[in-house]
């Protein structure tokens, strides 16, 4: 089971340390991470996406919910919520198969950002599922780097 979750914490130091830390003390397991200021310069919104059984998913949201700089955890179910990821990808290219790289890419809604004689730099931003698929798709062509960012998420409500 995946949990989603939405967590409004104090911007200050030492916070997402005492979260990574929460986690790791209890060996849970955090599969995407994303952090960063709302429109409040003293909150920060962090996303934590973690994995694990249904009673996992439940203690994860109640010792979050005990942290002392956290203000609000909202649990986000995964079929009611907007989720995006940023990808840079670094593919190799040749004089054959650039035309239809380009092409995917344009498919795909990926932007091209740097390209030299042999490797393009491409961005993403899409839905994880749709992540993996350009990862996929891209494979033959050889990946010489990946950086993604983690999913950030927010309810459709």
């Amino acid at each position: 089971m995946k949990g989603i979750f939405s967590v409004l914490v104090e911007n200050k130091d030492g916070v997402l340390s005492g979260i990574s830390g929460l986690f790791a003390r209890r060996g849970f397991n955090i599969d995407s991470l994303a952090v960063g200021e709302t429109e409040r310069k003293d909150v920060s919104s962090m996303t934590i996406v973690s994995t694990g059984d249904q009673r996992t998913v439940d203690q994860i949201e109640k010792h979050l919910n005990k942290k002392i700089d956290v203000i609000k955890v909202r649990r986000l179910e995964e079929t009611k919520c907007v989720m995006l990821e940023m990808m840079l990808i670094k593919v190799n290219y040749s004089v054959t198969n650039r035309a239809s790289l380009v092409e995917l890419c344009s498919v795909m809604g990926a932007k091209i950002l740097r390209v030299s004689p042999k490797s393009m730099v491409i961005e993403l931003h899409a839905a994880p599922e749709v992540i993996l698929d350009f990862i996929e798709l891209v494979r033959s062509y050889g990946i010489l780097e990946i950086q993604r960012t983690g999913v950030i998420a927010m309810s459709r409500d």
